[in-house]
């Protein structure tokens, strides 16, 4: 594992899902130009499990680090590394970024005079970026991933969206998204310029972590990256893209923006450590948040007839869920809080990836166009299911290790809001359990339901890794957590020790 780790990784990582981008884009109109677009996925994956294999999880410092000069006048470099708390999610990157390729497969070109290629090139143009906020160990280069997530994912709504409004919905998202930035820059500059102290600047993280803010700058940072990021969480009342985004965008895609949580990522990763005195101080903001977005989610869900927008106000009310656990400061909090945004990687994400060959199949995921769904589609139901009972969080899933974490953090140090987070929990299972058996069970009322196909073998294929990690971490989340415990603990005591 030494002899792996002095390979450069991460760069290999970055530079696989770009290289794959530019054969696709270059070959555009291929027949076989969906092949390659795969292989580029699973190269992908299979770095990203060299990586896992790589890490130390006894050393809670940044491992596999790579540098080099990018922008020296103003002291801007390429950092990339890896922690515990970022290393699970390149695999869950690509494991959900090869299933969007899958379930892009049968490209149409009356859908858009577009070639396909020029599709799967953006898929991994954004899987580069992606996993570029992951692995990003400088503030200028992790906005650099940030921003360009935008470009990529304007065009593939604006033009292989479902509905009439996609561009809307695309010019909605770039926009929203492109003013969250401005806070999020301003943020990141004035932590530069508050440890620079008329000095050299400097947006390495390490040094950053090792030098804290005075606490007056430190609450500048925070409110400004805690907006930056909130809008992308989605914080309420800042949510106002996702359902225009969730009805408009091709369902793999929808996939791509629920299971990976950035945002909350970025809040983890950058904004609680950066200012911690600020965090601790105004733990009742990131408290009150979390639960008005678990009771709205909640309640919203409940008030939804199409699936795309239930799972997608569902998403709502467990990050807010990740929001009252991170307002614990707590170490089993942190790795709930992780856990469970490793779950919406594989429950929210395989939920839209199910519902974008439903949508394929029948031309609609409206509730009012489905019923008796499990008749003609036996096993493309099953594991709609299974990824709607593990984001509910039900036992032997693995939604449940994350919540039961949470859930006791967050009654122990806001017990109000956690009874509220209990409640909010009801109102997200029976948001989903509603519309599933109007959609699923019952008589068969659509002739394109009864003449619809099952799942074909590649998408079971796809399908039936998520499903097992769900069971497998359900039953036995021991691994994940030992992997996360010593970066958590060196999370917690940085700000214990204030």
């Amino acid at each position: 594992m030494a002899e792996l780790a002095s390979y450069p990784l991460l760069s290999t990582l970055l530079a696989l899902p770009l290289l794959g981008a530019l054969l696709t884009a270059l070959l555009r109109r291929a027949p076989w130009v969906q092949w390659i677009a795969l292989a580029g996925a699973v190269c992908t994956m299979l770095c990203s499990l060299l990586i896992v294999a790589a890490f130390d999880r006894a050393d809670a410092d940044f491992q596999l680090l790579e540098s080099a000069q990018w922008i020296p006048g103003i002291h801007v470099r390429y950092l990339v590394g890896i922690d515990g708390i970022s290393v699970l999610f390149l695999p869950a990157t690509a494991l959900l970024f090869s299933g969007a390729i899958i379930a892009g497969w049968r490209i149409s070109l009356s859908t858009t005079p577009v070639a396909p290629g020029v599709h799967f090139a953006l898929l991994l143009l954004l899987e580069a970026a992606t996993l570029g906020v992951f692995c990003a160990l400088d503030t200028i280069l992790f906005f650099f991933c940030w921003e360009f997530t935008l470009l990529p994912l304007y065009f593939l709504v604006s033009l292989w969206g479902v509905a009439a409004d996609r561009q809307a919905a695309a010019v909605r998202y770039f926009l929203v998204m492109l003013a969250g930035g401005v806070p999020l820059l301003f943020g990141l500059l004035a932590l530069a310029f508050g440890h620079a102290k008329g000095g050299a600047l400097t947006f390495d993280l390490p040094t950053l972590l090792a030098t804290p803010l005075p606490e007056k700058t430190q609450y500048v940072v925070f409110l400004l990256l805690l907006l930056g990021f909130g809008v992308k969480v989605p914080l309420v009342p800042l949510h106002t893209w996702l359902p225009s985004l969730a009805m408009g965008a091709p369902a793999a895609v929808t996939a791509l923006l629920v299971g990976l949580k950035l945002g909350a990522y970025g809040l983890i990763r950058f904004a609680i450590p950066l200012a911690p005195i600020a965090a601790r101080d105004l733990h009742w903001l990131l408290a009150g948040f979390g639960t008005v977005a678990i009771l709205y989610g909640g309640v919203a869900a409940l008030a939804q007839s199409n699936l795309r927008r239930v799972l997608a106000y569902s998403s709502l009310a467990h990050v807010g869920l990740v929001l009252l656990g991170l307002a614990s400061f707590s170490v089993s909090a942190l790795q709930g809080a992780l856990l469970q945004l490793l779950n919406f990687s594989v429950a929210a994400g395989g939920g839209f990836l199910v519902l974008s060959f439903l949508q394929r199949r029948t031309g609609s995921t409206d509730v009012d166009q489905l019923g008796g769904v499990i008749r003609s589609m036996p096993r493309l139901s099953g594991f709609f299911l299974l990824f709607g009972l593990a984001g509910i969080g039900l036992p032997g899933t693995s939604g449940f290790p994350g919540e039961l974490l949470i859930i006791v953090a967050a009654l122990h140090s806001h017990t109000g809001a956690g009874l509220a987070a209990l409640f909010g929990m009801v109102l997200a299972a029976a948001g989903f359990l509603s519309p599933f058996r109007q959609a699923f069970l019952g008589p068969l009322r659509n002739p394109d339901v009864a003449a619809a196909e099952d799942l074909l073998p590649r998408e079971l294929v796809l399908l039936l890794l998520p499903a097992l990690l769900i069971l497998a971490v359900g039953v036995y989340p021991l691994p994940i957590l030992e992997v996360i415990r010593p970066t958590a603990e060196a999370w917690v005591a940085a700000l214990a020790g204030l």
